[in-house]
């Protein structure tokens, strides 16, 4: 997979500890997107089409804003930065992205849609934060969501299951930080895809 995220604005990065970080600011803030991958050639094709529902997600995670918990069980958002779109859209827009360049499905679109779909994707974001155990430590990027794959034409499940990442950020700057969102985000997407693709191949 190429680099997930970003940059959208020439802006030079923040280099301070998350202290710094959490500091609210007047200027705008630089944003960051999450892209899916570039189709891949080869692979078994699965010709089928399926629907990515935009995830369902606590508010404190259904944001735009970088979230960002703290020892004590605190929770902030990372200042001065923002993703482009909020963190479940993303999330389809880059699982539908995987299914095509990676599962190879026939056809992958984010639902609603217009365009019938064979199976469904329902997806709850559960965790997409950086976790700080010491505020002068770099963090640790935890993505995890859960996932049910629908049979949409008869109404079944087809299979549930749990995909998670982390990464630990090599510094404790905002360059990092996003860094290790990108390759967490990555990892989970990538486990996510394969079990998806092995619960819909047809099985001899």
């Amino acid at each position: 997979m190429r680099r997930i995220a970003t940059l959208l604005a020439a802006v030079s990065l923040c280099t301070a500890c998350v202290g710094d970080a959490l500091r609210s600011g007047a200027d705008a803030p630089d944003r960051y997107r999450l892209e899916g991958p570039a189709a891949e050639p080869g692979g078994p094709g699965l010709p089928l089409a399926i629907a990515v529902a935009r995830p369902r997600a606590p508010s404190s995670l259904d944001t735009d804003r970088i979230a960002v918990t703290t020892p004590g069980h605190g929770f902030d958002y990372l200042a001065g930065a923002r993703w482009a779109d909020p963190a479940p859209q993303m999330i389809q827009q880059f699982l539908v992205g995987a299914l095509t360049a990676e599962a190879h499905f026939a056809t992958a679109v984010a639902a609603p849609s217009r365009v019938p779909a064979d199976l469904l994707l329902d997806v709850e974001l559960r965790r997409f934060e950086a976790a700080y155990s010491n505020v002068d430590a770099p963090p640790t990027v935890v993505v995890e969501f859960g996932v049910n794959l629908v049979d949409a034409r008869r109404g079944l499940r087809v299979a549930s299951f749990r995909s998670a990442a982390s990464v630990a950020a090599a510094r404790n700057d905002r360059a990092a930080v996003v860094a290790a969102f990108e390759q967490a985000t990555e990892q989970a997407v990538r486990d996510a895809v394969a079990r998806i693709a092995a619960a819909a191949t047809p099985k001899p």
